[in-house]
């Protein structure tokens, strides 16, 4: 066979009866290996110089992007296989082909642009939090409305299809398409194949095949952002037992229990898998407790830790006359995670957060120890709790919830009381929620409701304007309307406002408030766990105690012990934080998880393992907590971050974690 005959059959898919399919698919083949340019330059300070690895991660890309490619035309592949030669050309073979054609690239477009944006707030391609957010029309439709408006996404959108059908047309594609009247046979030839093909990729093409690195750049630019998106949601649970490194029970027990430990403690029981523990304190206080968990106030806003921007004026002055924790990290990337942490006092467990899952009620929580000294718990919020779980999983330890109720019910055995914020409270609002001005007028409302009543109050007051759109009331500080660092310096100047009115009343004198941020605000960076993007601050104000620096490595789990501890409390605790004051000098650590990926700073040792059991120990140097990985573990490193990770699930697992 000769090169031209050679030529015109490898070109006959292009110019007959399948032409509209193969040409969408190379046109998807283009558009996805133009966008994996676009993301290697975007990052590629993040990047390991590394040409083999980046050769191999663009063929993996390839692979990943034939599969999916073929996924989204395999269904017209099949129409294009059994419709009737008859048929062909007919105006039901027109109507179907250009409605498959426009859905398709609807989708197309859209989950690449959207990429974009998703890449630039967490580094990585779509996962399990594209697919959460998939329940949350409201919240998330708004927040795109507001932060790019819909009108032009919608016209850019049909631009792109408009755009794309005309040069179709005009290369003669749907002509050749509804033209050629290919025999039954023939399209076999061609299509058996290509359907095989497809199903087999389909079948074979794992996630997990693009993590072949140390470098997390590297692994997401071999991914395909929708087969990603697709692969989240079939695993949106995972399993600790089936895809984690494990010791027996009994050695897991033993290890976290001498390590849970602490010199004012005592065990309950002699059993082996039960930590419950006697906490002995000292003359006891009870102030009520007001923790207000920041959204996405990273470390770095504050001067304190080299930023030059002035953007935390108030916290940075309370900070000076707190308890003020400088080394602290938080223990995921999402609100719920930082939410699990305060008041689970748990490590990450993998998967889904605690506060998303089901049979989540009951637990032993920060609630239960409140609760038995007779405070009064509230959860209060400035969005609809429904989202993420919330109001569910607060409601489940016994918080009374104080949200914007948008007509989403608590479950069934929900028994707590719901109070709804009235429009009338309201003077700005966003797509997540009220302002935090707004915020804090409901907690100051529920503080004095509670002291009319001689009630202790305890409240957990959840955060969102320093979250995108990142929009707030004009008129209160110096910077434009729609960026970050405006946020950062709204929700600083709210804060100040909220302890000088807090000042003003009765409770004031007798409230302990704890302000720790629930996560940082961007954990995107060169390894699978960025360590210093999980920085965040935390301080415990108006405490009967002289202002101090704890410059420990510390816990977002522990926090809330440590508090207990400096308010001399004697209480039972099933909890895995610890008080930092109680810890013994060099068992100090950290837990820092991804969803997948698990691990435990301790010392300069960070410790890895993750959904493929492998085990990974890299050596943490520099202010930016850079990575790397070490060839002789530290196995004793190794079998602590085991337990911790291990126990913790499998006691949520099997109901274990609730309260006796």
């Amino acid at each position: 066979m000769n090169r031209k005959k050679i030529s015109d059959q490898l070109a006959k898919p292009f110019k007959g009866r399948f032409s509209t399919l193969f040409s969408i698919l190379s046109l998807y083949l283009l558009l996805s290996f133009l966008i994996r340019i676009i993301l290697l330059f975007w990052t590629i300070k993040n990047v390991d110089s590394n040409l083999l690895y980046l050769i191999r991660a663009f063929f993996t890309g390839f692979i990943f992007d034939l599969t999916i490619g073929s996924m989204f035309v395999l269904l017209y592949a099949v129409y294009l296989l059994l419709l009737p030669k008859r048929w062909i050309g007919s105006l039901f073979d027109k109507i179907f082909t250009y409605f498959y054609l426009t859905l398709i690239l609807i989708i197309i477009y859209f989950s690449l642009l959207a990429e974009i944006p998703f890449w630039d707030e967490f580094g990585v391609r779509f996962n399990f939090i594209a697919v959460d957010y998939l329940i949350y029309t409201y919240e998330v439709v708004e927040n795109i409305n507001q932060s790019y408006p819909l009108p032009v996404v919608a016209f850019v959108l049909v631009g792109l299809i408009v755009g794309t059908i005309f040069i179709l047309k005009k290369c003669n594609v749907f002509k050749n398409t509804f033209s050629d009247k290919s025999s039954i046979s023939i399209r076999f030839k061609y299509l058996i194949p290509f359907v095989m093909i497809s199903v087999v990729l389909g079948l074979v093409m794992k996630n997990k095949q693009a993590d072949f690195s140390n470098n997390l750049v590297i692994n997401e630019l071999g991914k395909n952002g929708a087969f990603s998106f697709v692969s989240a949601f079939r695993s949106n649970e995972l399993d600790y037992e089936t895809f984690y490194p494990k010791l027996s029970d009994r050695k897991a027990y033993k290890i976290l229990k001498t390590n849970l430990i602490q010199n004012n403690q005592s065990y309950m029981s002699l059993r082996s898998d039960d930590i419950s523990r006697v906490t002995k304190g000292g003359q006891e206080k009870d102030p009520n407790i007001i923790l207000i968990a920041i959204e996405s106030f990273s470390a770095d806003f504050l001067s304190t830790f080299g930023n030059k921007d002035n953007l935390t004026p108030n916290y940075e002055k309370l900070a000076k006359e707190s308890v003020f924790f400088t080394d602290l990290y938080a223990t995921g990337t999402r609100t719920v995670r930082g939410m699990e942490a305060l008041t689970l006092s748990v490590p990450p467990t993998p998967g889904n957060s605690i506060v998303r899952r089901p049979n989540n009620d009951g637990l032993f929580s920060i609630s239960t120890i409140v609760g038995a000294k007779n405070y009064k718990p509230y959860f209060i919020y400035g969005g609809d709790g429904y989202f993420d779980n919330m109001n569910n999983f607060f409601g489940g330890q016994g918080f009374d919830i104080v949200d914007r109720d948008r007509g989403n019910p608590l479950s069934d055995n929900i028994k707590t009381q719901r109070f709804k914020i009235e429009d009338k409270e309201v003077s700005f609002e966003n797509a997540w929620g009220i302002c935090d001005e707004d915020l804090y007028r409901q907690s100051i409302k529920y503080a004095d409701k509670s002291t009319a009543e001689h009630k202790p109050f305890f409240q957990f007051v959840m955060t969102t304007s320093n979250h995108k759109p990142y929009t707030f009331p004009a008129g209160k500080i110096d910077l434009p309307q729609g960026e970050r660092n405006s946020a950062v310096k709204y929700t600083d100047y709210a804060l100040g406002k909220f302890i000088n009115d807090a000042k003003s009343k009765p409770w004031f004198k007798n409230t302990v408030f704890v302000i720790v941020a629930d996560h940082c605000a961007s954990s995107a960076g060169k390894w699978e766990i960025n360590i210093a993007k999980h920085h965040i601050p935390a301080i415990i104000y108006n405490l009967d105690h002289p202002a101090q620096k704890i410059e420990r490595l510390t816990s977002q789990i522990d926090i809330m012990p440590t508090l207990f501890g400096y308010l001399g409390w004697n209480y039972n605790t099933s909890l895995y934080g610890k008080d930092i004051n109680q810890t013994k000098i060099g068992d100090e650590r950290a837990f820092i998880g991804n969803y997948r990926t698990l691990g435990m700073l301790k010392g300069n040792v960070f410790t890895q393992i993750d959904d493929r059991k492998r085990i990974k120990q890299f050596a943490v140097s520099g202010s930016d907590k850079s990575l790397s990985e070490v060839r002789s573990k530290n196995n004793e490193q190794v079998s602590e971050t085991i337990s911790y990770y291990q126990t913790a699930s499998e006691r949520f697992k099997n109901g274990t974690m609730k309260i006796k």
